[in-house]
């Protein structure tokens, strides 16, 4: 198990230079099992690297599943959240509120057809 040090919170920096930074420091034992980048859609309708969510997977010391969001933009004025939330395996499954990290992270499974014809 390797030390895990994030934050939780909020950091803004304002167009005047101003910081408001809410963030607090997280440190636990566990396993980075994998993460997924979500870019922002474009005004063109393409991704863009100027805003997204990054997810990462982690299984601590205790055997919980932990996935921390990271919610950035590169965007002046506007804010990046970081938090932390325990999922069980269902929310990695298709359906999942984080199927495509689970998917990435080896916890996903195929569709069913009756899954994929409700999907479209």
């Amino acid at each position: 198990m390797d030390t895990i040090n994030v934050k939780v919170g909020c950091y803004a920096r304002g167009s005047s230079g101003v910081v408001q930074d809410t963030t607090r420091p997280v440190v636990f034992e566990g396993k980075k099992l994998g993460s997924m980048t979500h870019y922002a859609t474009g005004c063109n309708g393409a991704p863009t690297d100027t805003r997204g969510v990054t997810e990462t997977l982690y299984r601590t010391a205790d055997d919980r599943l932990v996935v921390y969001v990271d919610d950035w933009s590169r965007w002046q004025g506007e804010p990046d959240t970081y938090s932390l939330h325990e999922v069980a395996q269902t929310d990695l499954q298709p359906g999942g509120l984080f199927e495509s990290l689970g998917r990435e992270c080896g916890f996903g499974r195929p569709l069913t057809l009756d899954e994929a014809l409700s999907a479209s």
